[in-house]
This record gives C-alpha cells, structure tokens and sequence, in this order.
C-alpha cells in the first residue's frame, strides 16, 4: 500500500504519496491544442498528491513540462491554466448557443463549426502568446533565413516562457526535465537534459518548432526542429536511463488505433494519428527482452567462484545486470465525434477546456484503481497499463 505523508508548501497543506519508486516520470507526446489533455492530467495528478521527479517532453509536451518545472509546487496548476488561456485566447463563442444551431435550416454540429472556426482563425490570424503569421508569406519573402523558411514567427511563445517560466528554478535540480529535438542538419534526434545542461526558453521552442509552420531554432551552432518529426514520444528516454525502479505516466495525444477513413477528411485525420502515435507496445517489447538478459546474468554471475565476483569487469556486468521495475500508465487522448483533422490547431477556448477536462477525468478514473500503482511481479520487470476512455 502505498505511504501517504504530509506536507506544508505555502499555506496549502497537500498531501503528496510516497511511491516505491526512484523515478515517477511524466511523459508527454507532442500534439499542438491537444496539448490541454496533459494539464488535466497534471491536474489530477497534483490532486492525488503524486508529484514526477522527471518530466520529459516534445513538442507541446515540452512547453507543458517547461510550465510545470519551472514554477512553485503550489503553483504549477495554475500556471499551466493561465498558459493555455493565453495561447487559446480568440475562441470562436456563438452567442446564442445551442438556440442559434436550433434556429438554422440546416442540421450541423455547433462543436464541430466552432472548432473549425478556431482552426482557421489560428492559421490566418496566429495565437496570442504562441505565435504569429508572416507578412509576407515566405514564397514572397526576399530575405532569406527564418522568413523564408517558415509561415509564422514564434517571438511571442518566448516572451511568454520567460514570463511564466522560472528557468533558475527549472534548472535546480528538484526535477529533472528532458525535451527532444531534431538536429536539421544531421537528422538525429538529441534530448537536451537538465542533468546534462542548463536549459532556457530556445530549448523548449525547438522542441516545439514544427516545420513548415514555425522556424528552425539555432542553439550553440546548430538548428533544430520539433522532435516529432522523428519521435514523438520520448518514453525510450526515460527508460533508457540509470538503473532504476521507474514509474512512467505516459500522455499520449494520438492514438495508434483507429477505423479505416470513409473520406479525405478521415484519410488526413488517421495519418496523423499513425503518424504521431508512439511505439508504446515496440517499447516495452525491448525492455522486457533486456530484463530477460539481466536475468540470464545474474544467474549466470551467481554460478561463478566468489573471486571470480570481485572481478572489476564482472560487478560491472553484475551492475548493469540489477533488477528494476518498470511500470507504465498509458493513458491516450481519445478523438471526438465533433473534432477533424485540424484538431491539433482547433486552439479555441471551449476545445481547449473540453480537452483538459477528458484529461482530468480520464487520471482521476485510473487512479480510482490504486493496484495501478503497484511495481509489477520481480519475474516479469515491466507492466504497461493501457488506460482508454472507450473501454
């Protein structure tokens, strides 16, 4: 069972879990306005007491986790409330509500037109806050560099980082914080990591610079883009780090699966969903090998003279050969009736709290089952907890 202790962060007594895990991580999958998912997430989270000593991010994960990371305890709530106010500001509101869909001679779906709206809106106007459309259009700019190569300017976005984001406190070392991003020059996908260097605003924006749409960022030298262009789950990262007993809330905002497309509509909607979804099940595949193999091990080392142990190679071996647990919570934003392929730049309001709301019940409902907390069996090493709101 899990150890519940108390503890005073300003005047709000929170109660936070004591979990039997070295790492409790919070993975976040890039997806633009579905982004709101994650803090709903977040939010119940916090609300559970249950408080990720690493976050690791792409895309608009990485701006979720830069909010988080960087601001007080008490506060991250919030701060992500008032980022994703900010960046959905311009919702399209039908004043008479549903009346006015009643009253038309036609049948449609008020959601469905408002997101649309929002949609189009975002792409001719920008985000406040978040970013802002070129003039000219870069087929016509006559200068070279960012004008050229992208249809929006991202300024905005690092004014509101600095504004929201205290990068002492990010940098601290109170939560370790890694966000992907993919070198344009090589090709490859680096992590920039708080444990390997001091991040700032640009870091976080290259994460989130999606091409063509926004502009590669340089940092030290080199450009990069959004790291969902090559991966856009960075849940091999975490997984991939020291020996360690690991709880990992996995956040997606696409998923795998899907029905066949009836129209073109459908046919863009579903690549998206295949092409940003995570390879979750390939994943966990390799780690349940690689726990096989350090099995294999350490009943191999244990057959060997007590001098052979003491061999410096062999307690390397044996080191890297230590048990660990993984447990994954898979939870996976799904798509709604009402909601097309412009879903990941619908940036309205109502779609906005629409989507941090299924996040925030979608966490309260899996953490309703506390058995989901438990390391799984010594023998198997890793559990995945595939968690879907349609089940």
């Amino acid at each position: 069972m899990l150890n519940v202790m108390r503890e005073q962060t300003g005047s709000e007594l929170q109660q936070t879990r004591s979990l039997p895990y070295d790492v409790v991580a919070l993975v976040l999958q890039g997806g633009g306005a579905l982004g709101a998912y994650q803090a709903g997430v977040y939010e119940g989270l916090h609300e559970a007491g249950i408080r990720p000593n690493w976050l690791a991010g792409i895309s608009i994960g990485a701006l979720n986790a830069a909010i988080i990371a960087g601001s007080p305890e008490a506060e991250r709530v919030d701060r992500l409330r008032e980022f994703w106010e900010t960046i959905c500001a311009f919702s399209i509101e039908w004043p008479a509500g549903e009346g006015l869909a009643n009253a038309l001679p036609f049948a449609f779906d008020i959601h469905s037109v408002r997101n649309a709206l929002a949609a189009m809106r975002a792409l001719v106007q920008g985000q406040p806050g978040f970013f802002k459309p070129r003039f000219p259009s870069p087929f016509w700019s006559p200068f070279s560099g960012d004008a050229a190569t992208s249809f929006y300017d991202t300024a905005p976005l690092q004014k509101t980082l600095e504004r929201l984001v205290d990068f002492d406190r990010l940098n601290s070392g109170e939560v370790r914080v890694s966000v992907g991003a993919v070198n344009v020059r090589t090709g490859n996908l680096t992590y920039f990591d708080t444990a390997e260097r001091r991040l700032g605003p640009r870091h976080f924006m290259a994460s989130g610079a999606l091409p063509p749409g926004f502009p590669a960022v340089e940092i030290e030298g080199e450009h990069y883009w959004d790291g969902g262009v090559v991966s856009n789950t960075p849940l091999s990262r975490v997984l991939s780090g020291e020996p360690c007993d690991t709880l990992a809330f996995q956040i997606d905002l696409w998923s795998a699966k899907g029905r066949v497309p009836y129209d073109m509509m459908e046919v863009s909607s579903r690549q998206k969903d295949i092409q940003y979804s995570s390879r979750t099940r390939a994943v966990t595949d390799q780690m349940l090998r690689m726990q096989k193999m350090r099995q294999a091990l350490q009943r191999t080392i244990e057959k060997l003279p007590d001098g052979a142990k003491q061999d410096p190679e062999i307690r390397a071996i044996a080191d890297l050969a230590r048990h660990r647990s993984h447990n994954i919570i898979h939870l996976i934003y799904q798509t709604k009736p009402h909601e097309g392929h412009s879903r990941d730049y619908e940036f309205g309001l109502s779609a906005m709290r629409a989507h941090w709301q299924s996040g925030l019940e979608d966490i309260r409902r899996t953490l309703a089952d506390g058995r989901r907390l438990d390391p799984p069996p010594p023998e198997l090493g890793i559990v995945t907890h595939d968690i879907h709101r349609r089940d």
